[in-house]
């Protein structure tokens, strides 16, 4: 049992704990290409959270890990068998029961941990961070935490080398051989802003991939799946303890 971890702890081992810093991993139910599975998002984020919530408890940081939520925003893939929606508005309803919660506990700290591309909770959490003035909520995207061209060939951005290579290291039993995999070869817009990064509109998924993927897994190895891993885990467990060991009252210097 991990007492960072609330679905593995006991009320009679936490009920008069105080934790500084809550987490909510967020991820998403979506195909992968053909050799990683729906869940990947989770499954990732997962791994990755959890180890760095020991590294940074084992500093002393009070922290508890919330359940994971599951599903994303996935509108531009609702004709893709199977992969499960859930919108923006659904999003902040539910980060605003658990922010409910929270503040009704005392806890003064709630970070979301984003495993997925097509969440986005910044305007949510405006919105629900003004009805809740003591409780500072923040978010972070984990894949954006550390630059991913120094350890990767290919780039891509879903089921490509990094993705691949990460679940080959933390999830190996649950990702086929990549000579089962498609290439992940993507189209881009035609219209040329929309393929930087100050326009934007959202992918539809079958028009512009053939096996769901965006990226070139091939290359992908345990090796560097494992540094990966390291090397967010690392990141992630600062971010966990500096806020953790953080007051509300001294985050700005």
């Amino acid at each position: 049992m991990r007492p960072y971890i609330l679905t593995e702890t006991h009320w009679s081992d936490i009920s008069d704990q105080e934790f500084d810093l809550a987490i909510l991993p967020w991820g998403a139910t979506e195909a992968h290409n053909f050799h990683m599975p729906y869940g990947t998002d989770n499954y990732e984020t997962e791994a990755l959270v959890y180890e760095a919530a020991r590294m940074a408890w084992e500093q002393g940081a009070r922290v508890i890990v919330l359940p994971t939520i599951p599903m994303g925003v996935n509108t531009g893939q609702n004709d893709i068998y199977m992969t499960m929606n859930m919108n923006p508005s659904t999003q902040q309803a539910i980060l605003e029961d658990i922010a409910e919660s929270l503040d009704g506990y005392g806890v003064e700290k709630l970070l979301v941990v984003n495993g997925h591309g097509g969440n986005d909770f910044k305007q949510i959490i405006r919105e629900v961070g003004s009805s809740y003035p003591d409780l500072l909520i923040a978010t972070c995207n984990w894949f954006q935490s550390v630059d991913q061209s120094r350890i990767f060939e290919n780039g891509g951005g879903h089921a490509d080398e990094m993705e691949t290579s990460l679940m080959m290291y933390a999830h190996p039993e649950l990702v086929k051989p990549l000579d089962q995999a498609g290439e992940g070869r993507a189209k881009k817009f035609s219209v040329e802003a929309l393929n930087e990064s100050w326009a934007w509109t959202e992918r539809k998924w079958t028009r512009c991939t053939d096996d769901t993927g965006v990226g070139d897994p091939r290359k992908a190895t345990v090796e560097k799946g494992k540094q990966y891993f390291k090397e967010v885990t690392a990141k992630l467990a600062r971010l966990f303890e500096d806020l953790a060991k953080t007051g509300n009252s001294e985050l700005y210097i």
